[in-house]
């Protein structure tokens, strides 16, 4: 159900209880009330968890592009170590040849 429909049939509600009995008028009231009341608080809540739920999901966007960074870094570090190494291997080669 949504926004407009809830208040409209809470509206429609309200009408009927008000033709009601004093006694029943005013029970029925409070519960409306309440009923009112605590669906402000659900829609808050949905609404605070849907922000919570897209930073969730920017965070973990930057994350993973952290992660890919990293591994490129590492990569490319682990590259330049082995064309290091084998430079220095290769020159080990010369040396004991001599």
């Amino acid at each position: 159900m949504d926004e407009q429909t809830f208040q409209t049939k809470l509206t429609e509600l309200m009408g009927e209880i008000s033709a009601l009995p004093k006694d029943e008028r005013e029970k029925l009231t409070e519960i409306a009330k309440q009923t009112q009341a605590r669906h402000a608080k659900l829609r808050k809540t949905v609404s605070d968890l849907q922000e919570s739920l897209d930073y969730l999901r920017l965070s973990i966007k930057y994350l993973v592009f952290d992660l890919e960074a990293t591994r490129r870094e590492n990569s490319c570090l682990r590259k330049m170590l082995e064309e290091k190494q084998t430079g220095s291997d290769e020159g080990y080669d010369q040396e004991d040849r001599a």
